[in-house]
Parts: structure tokens; sequence; C-alpha cells
């Protein structure tokens, strides 16, 4: 304790400060010398009974800080954190592009579509999307079968709207 996610000014950072040197980092960081220096806190067995109020200090540090000021002064002070990244980050993230994250394909319709690529990303098994899957309902009449409906009880489905 704690690692957690914690929401800043413009978005949501995550901080992994649950070893003991860097929970101290951490608190420094923040401008809580006081729970930095509490020797109740010194190890996790202390901190955890306390997690929402070590919670609500680093929320209430970040609640006034933008993510990139956030990251700057935790990596200053050598505590693990990063972004927390929402789907419109990752299709602008300099690094998702470069390490080809996202791939364009053309769906049944005609329209592009960008989906996330096959993770990890390996150097000798890349990995690849090989198949969109089927079109919507595709294998409705198939499926209805293996229930027991014969075309008769699928057509009155389909006259119905029902399918």
């Amino acid at each position: 304790m704690p690692s957690n996610t914690y929401p800043c000014r413009d978005g949501s950072i995550v901080i992994g400060g649950n070893s003991d040197p860097i929970f101290k980092r951490l608190m420094n960081a923040i401008d809580r010398a006081d729970l930095a220096d509490d020797p109740a806190l010194a190890s996790n067995d202390g901190r955890v009974p306390r997690t929402q109020e070590i919670d609500d200090a680093i929320a209430a540090w970040l609640s006034t800080r933008s993510i990139d000021e956030a990251l700057a002064v935790l990596n200053a002070a050598d505590v693990p954190a990063g972004r927390i990244y929402s789907v419109a980050d990752m299709f602008t993230d300099p690094q998702y592009i470069a390490r080809q994250m996202l791939q364009c394909f053309l769906w049944q319709d005609g329209r592009e579509i960008t989906l996330p690529n096959v993770t990890p990303k390996l150097s000798e098994t890349l990995g690849e999307t090989r198949w969109l899957g089927p079109q919507l309902g595709e294998h409705t009449d198939e499926v209805l079968q293996t229930l027991g409906y014969d075309a008769d009880d699928i057509a009155r489905l389909r006259a119905a709207r029902v399918i």
C-alpha cells in the first residue's frame, strides 16, 4: 500500500508506492513528510490499516495537478507511476504508432476500422488478426436449428421481427 489509480485534473494515473522506500519517497514528493516519517507507516503492515488516509492524501495532492505535472514530480522522486490511457490517447501516442499497436481493416460493409494489434508483440512470433468475425446474424439460423427451431419457426420469427 499504496498501489492504486488516482484522478488528476485531466485524467488518471497509476502509482505503485507499496515498497517501504518508495512509500517514503512518494510521501516526501507529495509534501507529506509527516506520513513519510511516521514510524507506524514504515512498513506495509502499518500502512494497510490506514489505506484510506494515505489514498486521500495522494488524491488531494493530485487533484490540483495535471497528469504531466504529477508525473514530472513522481518521476523525479523515482516513484513508479504512469498515465492511464484512454482509447483516444492510444490512437495519438507516438509509441503506440511506432510499435504498430493499432491496425486498420476493412469491415464487411467497406468501412475502415482501427483495432488494437495483437499483444504482446514478440520479435519471432508477431501475431496478427486474420479474421474480424462473422457478419451480424450470419449464424443465427444455424444456432436456432441447434436449439430445435425448424425453418418454419425461423421464418415466423423473422416475420415477427424477433430476429
